[in-house]
């Protein structure tokens, strides 16, 4: 077993109940711990709303491609439409880390290749693994992050 960090986010519809519903399907029955809810600014230069933001930390065996399929299968559930790059969606589900593990397969890099640019990546990821996360690494990281509270409190 090795320890797995995703990242999933939402923007569309009822953002908690999207994060809260993609659970079940990212973690597939392994322990896992998730971090508070942040709201984020978007990325990327298209105008839409905020985002919700969690991270996930899986106890898992499963492989970074395991682990795409079940966040392409979370994606699905949710409705997910891929038509403009970086726009507006019901749910992204990005693998960030799986243990040591590196994968430069197109479909699955890990780690995670912009996860050090993005504060709505680093700031839940530190509050979960803060030794993964330095002060440094922290202050260069792009983005407005607010915590919102924990995915229960959102209900």
């Amino acid at each position: 077993m090795t320890l797995a960090y995703l990242s999933l986010g939402s923007n569309l519809g009822d953002r908690g109940a999207q994060l809260r519903d993609a659970l079940p399907l990212v973690t597939n029955g392994e322990p896992f711990r998730i971090s508070k809810v942040y709201v984020t600014e978007p990325v990327g230069g298209v105008e839409q709303d905020d985002f919700w933001n969690v991270v996930v930390e899986l106890e898992t065996a499963a492989t970074p491609r395991e682990l795409l399929e079940r966040a392409r299968a979370a994606e699905t559930a949710a409705q997910r439409v891929r038509d403009v790059r970086w726009g507006p969606r019901t749910l992204d589900v990005d693998i960030l880390l799986v243990g040591e593990q590196t994968s430069e397969d197109p479909e699955i890099l890990v780690p995670h290749p912009r996860m050090w640019e993005r504060r709505f990546v680093l700031l839940p990821l530190r509050e979960l693994a803060p030794a993964l996360v330095s002060d440094v690494l922290l202050a260069k990281a792009e983005g407005g992050v607010v915590p919102l509270g924990t995915l229960d409190e959102l209900r």
